[in-house]
C-alpha cells in the first residue's frame, strides 16, 4: 500500500466540491520522461564516445587490440548503471506523477520520496503551448498569469524546459497530447477564452503544426 492509495480520486488531493467534476487525466510516458527530462540518449552517446576513445587511445599506443578491448570493457558496468538509474527515475517519477484536467482547475500530483500536488486554478491560467513531437507525443505547458510565479525546482520535471525566469507548469512526455490540450480548452472555455498554440520548438520539429483554440476543440 502507497500513500497514493489514500486518495478520495487518483492524483487530486481531497474530495471535488459537488460542482467540479475530472475532465482529463494523464502521466507522462517513462520512456519518453527518459528521453527528455533526464537526456538519457545524450548520456549513452557520452558513454559510448568515451569508451570509443578509450579503445583508440589504447590501441594507438601499442597495446594490443584484445587487451585493449577487454580494459575498455571493464568499464561498461559503470556506464549500464549510470543508465539504469536514470531510466529507473524516470519510471519512478512516470508512475507516482498524475496529471488531472478538472472543470475549475489543472492539479498535478507528483514525487516519489516527497509526494506534493500543485492546484492551478483556470484564473491563474494564462495561455498555453503545445510541444507536438513525432507520433502524437507531447508537451502542454500553462503560462501563469502575473503575479503567479511556481518556482523551477519545485516543478521539476513537470516544468518547461529552460523556463527559468517564468516557470511553465507542463504536463510532460505525454504519449497523446492531443486529448490533453483539447480537454484543456473545452473545460476552460466555460470560464475564460483561452489560447493553446504550438511551441517554437514544436514547429521546427512538426509540419503544419497550428494552434488549437477553444472553437477547434469544440467542433
Amino acid at each position: 500500500m502507497s500513500e497514493h492509495d489514500f486518495e478520495a480520486i487518483r492524483g487530486v488531493p481531497g474530495e471535488l466540491p459537488a460542482n467540479e467534476k475530472v475532465i482529463w487525466q494523464g502521466a507522462p510516458d517513462a520512456w519518453e520522461l527518459a528521453v527528455s527530462a533526464f537526456h538519457i540518449r545524450p548520456v549513452a552517446a557520452y558513454f559510448a564516445g568515451m569508451l570509443a576513445l578509450r579503445l583508440v587511445t589504447s590501441v594507438s599506443g601499442g597495446q594490443a587490440v584484445g587487451a585493449a578491448l577487454m580494459q575498455t570493457l571493464s568499464v561498461l558496468p559503470l556506464a549500464i548503471a549510470a543508465l539504469a538509474m536514470l531510466g529507473g527515475l524516470a519510471w519512478l517519477y512516470a508512475r507516482t506523477t498524475v496529471y488531472t484536467i478538472t472543470s475549475k482547475r489543472v492539479v498535478v500530483r507528483f514525487g516519489v520520496a516527497l509526494p506534493k500536488a500543485i492546484n492551478i486554478p483556470f484564473a491563474q491560467i494564462e495561455s498555453a503551448s503545445v510541444k507536438r513531437l513525432s507520433k502524437g507525443r507531447g508537451d502542454v505547458a500553462l503560462k501563469l498569469t502575473s503575479p503567479n510565479k511556481i518556482a523551477f525546482l519545485q516543478l521539476w520535471p513537470n516544468a518547461r524546459p529552460w523556463s527559468f525566469s517564468s516557470p511553465e507548469p507542463t504536463f510532460r512526455a505525454l504519449k497523446d497530447v492531443e486529448p490533453a490540450a483539447a480537454s484543456l480548452v473545452a473545460a476552460m472555455r466555460e470560464v475564460a477564452a483561452i489560447d493553446v498554440a504550438p511551441t517554437r520548438s514544436a514547429q521546427a520539429r512538426t509540419s503544419g503544426a497550428s494552434p488549437v483554440r477553444p472553437e477547434a476543440a469544440a467542433a
